[in-house]
């Protein structure tokens, strides 16, 4: 892994020679020296937890209606019917035309978590709603005719069914929530978000901290999934123990 780090850095430090023009592209360690110039400051920390909040509360409100709408709709066809179009439409709209409609109904400073919610939303509810689907029908059968209670029947069959679709839909989401957030934000220009800033090195023709932001976005996201990867895969043991029955 850090050999092909250590390469495509080499490649990235190469083009900057070549092309010789920093407005176009700067090199490796230009964007690293623009990344020293902005961290110890405190706008910097504060727009990293500004774009944060915002884009991760869509995602989790994404996350939490996702996986309600599709465990109603696997109860019930004629809902599942209904959402069909309605989840296409979507998934099928481009994120810019969300934004700028949505600018007409709110302030920008909110706008990421509608945005990164509206993204995630078909990605979870498509993937829960497929492992309601797949649960296996004879054991559902078999609990209802045992009459064995409705959390045992969520805990080992439904859970274990479901898991492995919602922590790929979460893998997937994450990073689709990162960035319609930021694109949102780089359209909507909150104050003292990330994709403000963005902006900005774009309007000043700070092209070394557009880099360097960009890196920020990068491993801020990666490190938000790798975080909440781990969480969900300590949180499902302990929900199923290890005894799913599908």
């Amino acid at each position: 892994m850090l050999l092909a780090v250590a390469f495509w850095l080499a490649v990235w430090q190469l083009a900057a020679v070549i092309i010789g023009e920093a407005i176009i592209l700067v090199s490796p360690i230009q964007a690293l020296e623009a990344l020293m110039r902005l961290a110890p400051t405190g706008a910097f920390w504060c727009r990293i937890g500004f774009s944060a909040v915002r884009i991760l509360s869509g995602f989790l409100l994404a996350l939490a209606a996702g996986c309600a709408l599709a465990a109603a709709a696997g109860a019930c066809e004629l809902l599942r019917i209904l959402l069909a179009p309605m989840m296409q439409f979507v998934k099928a709209t481009p994120v810019a035309s969300f934004i700028i409609l949505a600018l007409f109904w709110m302030r920008s400073r909110n706008l990421a978590v509608l945005i990164s919610f509206l993204m995630v939303l078909p990605v979870v509810y498509s993937a829960v709603l497929e492992g309601v689907l797949n649960a296996d029908r004879s054991l559902l059968e078999m609990a209802r005719v045992f009459r064995i209670p409705l959390w045992r029947r969520v805990r080992y069959i439904w859970l274990p069914c479901v898991w492995p679709y919602l922590v790929q839909s979460c893998r997937v989401g994450l990073g689709l929530c990162w960035k319609s957030g930021i694109a949102a934000e780089v359209i909507g220009l909150p104050d003292g978000s990330m994709g403000e800033a963005l902006y900005q090195t774009k309007l000043y023709v700070m092209t070394d901290e557009l880099f360097a932001w960009t890196f920020v976005i990068i491993c801020v996201s990666a490190l938000f999934e790798r975080v909440l990867l781990r969480l969900l895969d300590r949180l499902g043991e302990h929900l199923m123990g290890g005894d799913g029955l599908c």
